[in-house]
């Protein structure tokens, strides 16, 4: 049975997969969870077994930055090997304003994680949060860069994304994945940067297709 690793971006947790995952009872899957919502989970994964490695938003990035087990095949679902505009990466996100919100969050973190998942156009947040967590996360944005590894990344790649993703704009998402070889997109006109929570019937249909269409 193929083993499907899910790993949630920023301000979500493992709950963020529970409409996907029902789609796929065929599959072995788990969900890896960071702990912002203060129920952190390792995956099973243990570098012994290749899986499916599927990361939404900050997860896609913590898979290739963190390298955490061997995987047959990447999914991204709104997701990017670096969060912060540079140079040579013009379409990301200005540094400023990651800076003000982890400044905002310093100072009222439920509030700055009920707002952020209105932006992202699904999800509440947990009655209970861990603003360590959910802080440790922000820096990850802040300061990772895990470009070369998708680089020298040559496994299939699945990316999922969102025209009117307001977290991870669409021109970012064209960039990072238009011209990487071996590599699918399906792009949806809607559903946000909350993909797995607004479209899981989409979502888990198209990496159902790209699983089982593997070589």
């Amino acid at each position: 049975m193929t083993h499907l690793v899910f790993v949630h971006g920023w301000g979500f947790d493992s709950s963020l997969w529970d409409a996907i995952i029902a789609e796929l009872p065929d599959f072995d899957c788990e969900a890896l969870d960071f702990g912002f919502s203060g129920h952190p989970k390792s995956p099973r994964a243990n570098g012994t077994e290749p899986v499916i490695a599927i990361g939404h938003s900050l997860g896609f990035l913590w898979l290739l930055h963190e390298q955490p087990f061997a995987w047959r095949a990447l999914v991204s679902i709104g997701g990017m090997p670096r969060f912060t505009k540079a140079a040579d990466y013009r379409f990301g996100i200005d540094r400023r304003l990651l800076e003000a919100t982890i400044a905002r969050f310093d100072e009222e973190p439920g509030e700055t994680l009920s707002e952020f998942l209105v932006y992202c156009g699904g999800g509440s947040p947990s009655n209970h949060i861990d603003p360590i967590k959910l802080r440790e996360g922000l820096h990850w944005l802040r300061q990772w860069d895990a470009r070369h590894h998708l680089a020298d990344e040559s496994a299939p790649l699945l990316a999922l994304y969102a025209d009117n993703d307001a977290i991870v704009p669409k021109q970012l998402s064209h960039d990072i994945f238009g011209n990487r070889p071996n590599t699918k997109r399906v792009v949806r006109r809607d559903g946000g940067h909350a993909l797995p929570l607004t479209e899981p019937h989409w979502c888990a249909a198209a990496i159902r297709e790209f699983v089982e269409n593997l070589p």
